[in-house]
């Protein structure tokens, strides 16, 4: 087993976060403003609904939920949380499918076994939905449907 101690690539994982800011900027430009937005990600024949949530908001912050909704479906529980950061221009995951509070390190083996990097791969995971929803959803014609409710 190899006994090196992972440590966090920084610089690596606050890119990750700006892309994700980025990719969140896209496909809900008006987080500040608006309850939430749905849309379908179609990526062959079967169709995906997406809701992207406002949980919170503050000054500086806004707490978004991404939930994937099964056909007939009009709530589920996010699957992601993710504390996005307006001044700093980054988003990172606080949430993934109620797991919470992810360090930066993890030893391993763990009481949760989590990998060591485990707060870096599910930010690397959250970009890679993201980019699936921009392909597949806006970018394949999928019209973006705003609800105000």
């Amino acid at each position: 087993m190899d006994k090196r101690r992972y440590s966090i690539d920084l610089p690596r994982h606050m890119a990750v976060c700006d892309a994700n800011f980025l990719r969140l900027q896209k496909l809900f430009p008006d987080m500040r403003d608006t309850p939430q937005i749905e849309f379908e990600v179609s990526p062959g024949d079967a169709v995906l609904r997406v809701r992207l949530e406002v949980l919170e908001r503050g000054p500086f912050t806004t707490l978004i939920g991404l939930a994937h909704l099964l056909p007939y479906e009009t709530t589920a529980e996010p699957a992601f949380k993710i504390r996005v950061y307006h001044d700093a221009r980054s988003a990172e995951v606080t949430e993934y499918q109620r797991q919470t509070r992810f360090a930066a390190v993890y030893d391993y083996p763990n009481p949760r076994m989590r990998q060591r990097d485990e707060k870096a791969q599910v930010n690397l995971f959250l970009g890679e939905v993201l980019a699936h929803c921009l392909r597949f959803g806006v970018a394949s014609g999928s019209a973006l449907m705003t609800i105000n409710g």
